[in-house]
Parts: C-alpha cells; sequence; structure tokens
C-alpha cells in the first residue's frame, strides 16, 4: 500500500466524521446536503482559437497583482457552481487569495458552439487558460487546484509542461490516476449508481449540444454528434467512452483514451510543487490507482488518507456542524507554499 509523505508544516491530518465513516456517506453527504451561497464573483467569456468560448467564473479583482490567482477545475458533470468549487473560493478569498473558476466546455449552464467536449486528457483548454492569465498577469502569481476530472487533467498538465510552467503550487484531489481501472470500477456494486447518474447527465450534455448546434446553424458539427447514434442505451463508461470520447477526439478506442488520458504517467515529470490528496476507500477507484513513491517527482507530495471518499473529507464531532476539512487544508497547502517562496526570495 502506498505511504504518505506529509507536507512540511502541515499541522493537520484528516479524521472522517465519526457518523460519516463509509465512503458513499463522506462522497455523497457534501454533493447532496451541503449548502453554500455563491461567492462574489464575476463571469468572463473566454474565445478560444477554434471558434468556441469557455466561461470563467472570478472570485476576486482581475488584475491586482497584489494578491495570488488560484484556477480551479471541477470533475466531471460539474461546474464553477459545484459546491466544493463554490466553498473553495469562500476559504480562499477570506485568505486573501483570488480565484478564478474555469468552466470546461459546455458546463457553464450553456452548450458550447462546436461539437468539442471536455474529457479527462484534454489539457489544452487549461494550457489555453493559463497562457491568457499569464500574458494578462505576467506580474502575479499563480496557484492551480483540480478535483477529480479536474484533477487528472491538472496532473496531466503539469506533467507534460514541467519545468515551462509557473505555478507557486497546486493541488489535485480524488484523482482517477487510472482511467480504465477506475471505468471498471464504476461497473461494480453501489458505484453503479454514481455511473448512471453521471450517464444521465453526459447523454443530456450531448442532447443539449445537438440543439444548440442546431440552433446557431452549425449543422456540420450537429450531424457529427447525431452520427455517434442513439446514446440512450449506453449503460458503462466502456461504452460511452468508446462511442462517443474516442471518437469525437480521434483516439482509436476507448483503451486508447484511457492509456493516453491517464495522470498516473505524468506524476514523474512535474516539476510544480504539488500536493495530491485522496482517499483509498475512494468509491469511484480502487486502491489500485493509486501511485507508489517511486514513480512521484520530487516535487510532488501525498496525503493518503483510509477514509474520505469521493471530494468528500467532511470531519467533526457534531452531526449538526460537520467540518469540511478539504478547502481548509487546501487553502493550507498553498499559503504554506506562498510563505516557503518568500522566504526563498
Amino acid at each position: 500500500m502506498p505511504t504518505s509523505r506529509k507536507t512540511p508544516g502541515q499541522i493537520s491530518t484528516f479524521k472522517p466524521a465519526w457518523w460519516l465513516r463509509s465512503a458513499h456517506l463522506q462522497t455523497l453527504y457534501p454533493a447532496l446536503f451541503r449548502e453554500v451561497s455563491s461567492p462574489p464573483r464575476q463571469r468572463e467569456r473566454l474565445r478560444t482559437p477554434d471558434n468556441d468560448f469557455l466561461d470563467l467564473d472570478w472570485c476576486g479583482e482581475q488584475g491586482n497583482a497584489t494578491q495570488p490567482l488560484i484556477l480551479l477545475l471541477h470533475g466531471l458533470t460539474g461546474s464553477a457552481d459545484s459546491v466544493y468549487i463554490k466553498a473553495l473560493q469562500h476559504c480562499l478569498l477570506s485568505h486573501n487569495m483570488r480565484s478564478v473558476a474555469l468552466n470546461f466546455r459546455g458546463c457553464s449552464g450553456e452548450a458550447n458552439h462546436v461539437a468539442r467536449c471536455y474529457h479527462s486528457g484534454d489539457t489544452q483548454d487549461i494550457a489555453f487558460v493559463y497562457q491568457t492569465l499569464r500574458e494578462r498577469e505576467p506580474d502575479s502569481v499563480l496557484g492551480a487546484v483540480g478535483c477529480s476530472l479536474g484533477g487528472n487533467v491538472l496532473v496531466k498538465w503539469l506533467g507534460e509542461q514541467g519545468e515551462r510552467v509557473t505555478l507557486f503550487g497546486a493541488v489535485a484531489v480524488s484523482v482517477p490516476f487510472l482511467l480504465d481501472a477506475c471505468a471498471s470500477k464504476l461497473d461494480r456494486g453501489f458505484s453503479k449508481l454514481y455511473r448512471a447518474n453521471l450517464l444521465r447527465e453526459l447523454k443530456v450534455y450531448i442532447a443539449e449540444k445537438i440543439a444548440k448546434l442546431e440552433r446557431i446553424g452549425n449543422h456540420k458539427d450537429a450531424n457529427q454528434l447525431k452520427a455517434l447514434g442513439n446514446l440512450s442505451q449506453i449503460t458503462s463508461f466502456w461504452e460511452y467512452d468508446e462511442r462517443v470520447v474516442a471518437k469525437l477526439h480521434g483516439f482509436e478506442s476507448a483503451q486508447d483514451y484511457y492509456l493516453r488520458s491517464s495522470s498516473r504517467q505524468f506524476l514523474k515529470t512535474i516539476a510544480t510543487p504539488t500536493l495530491l490528496i485522496h482517499a483509498l476507500d475512494d468509491p469511484f477507484m480502487t486502491q489500485h490507482v493509486v501511485p507508489t513513491q517511486d514513480e512521484l517527482s520530487v516535487f510532488v507530495e501525498t496525503e493518503f488518507y483510509q477514509h474520505g471518499g469521493h471530494v468528500g473529507f467532511v470531519s467533526g464531532n457534531n452531526p449538526f456542524k460537520p467540518v469540511y476539512w478539504l478547502e481548509t487544508r487546501i487553502t493550507q497547502f498553498l499559503l504554506q507554499r506562498l510563505t516557503n517562496q518568500n522566504t526563498t526570495h
């Protein structure tokens, strides 16, 4: 079993709430029962090189180089309105850090303008957003946080870029390091309920995209999506990724997509101080997906916990006052990285 390297300066570790000890309760409780108000935000629409758009949700003043800026990446079928993103934006703001949440294509409440979607290995959009931020704010210190699919995208991108990217720190949470193993895990037991919900939302995503493309007169791309066939009978991620993701994004098959897009192979080349937070009982995957010590670059630190679920990590002794540990730990790590950076310059 992988061992955890604790972060220098770490003052707390995760202890699951006694009343939410199971992986499924840890996963479902914050997703279903936590209410988080929207932080003070402004939306910006970026035009992409392929004549599409990306919506960014800013929390904090754009261009204010006196405050660090953290790029946030959500998970599959999520958005900047996902509870964990809004909560993290609140927490970062309370510690004098700005944030900008990237909504992956079609996830901001409006279908995008081309057939292209988003997927676990698509690092082109994060690269475009990063370059845009760097050109606008050359003097700002930038960090990044990704959760679930967004964590896989972040880790893969960091590994691809190596020393070419200048971030003071990054955090990736509940990363599906091996996509094939994760797709298979979601075919078993209670995890099939997560699979059913995610696939239902993905099918709606495609249907809404087709309607939007026809409405704006982009019949070529609409027909490309229609050519994927009737998706209603798809019941597994292997099938969905074979029929949809592979065909839309130039992969030979679902297996080819999983092999090329899994982030575990990119951990060794990361040159950004990065923290991986992961629960070994994550119901979206098995312990087999978790990297071993010799697969990590010297810049990567890990906190692997026995419990915590998938983007859960709820602690506290009082069921009426749950403690949402995750955003506090992420913020703490980023603050520590800023302190370390300031003392070495």
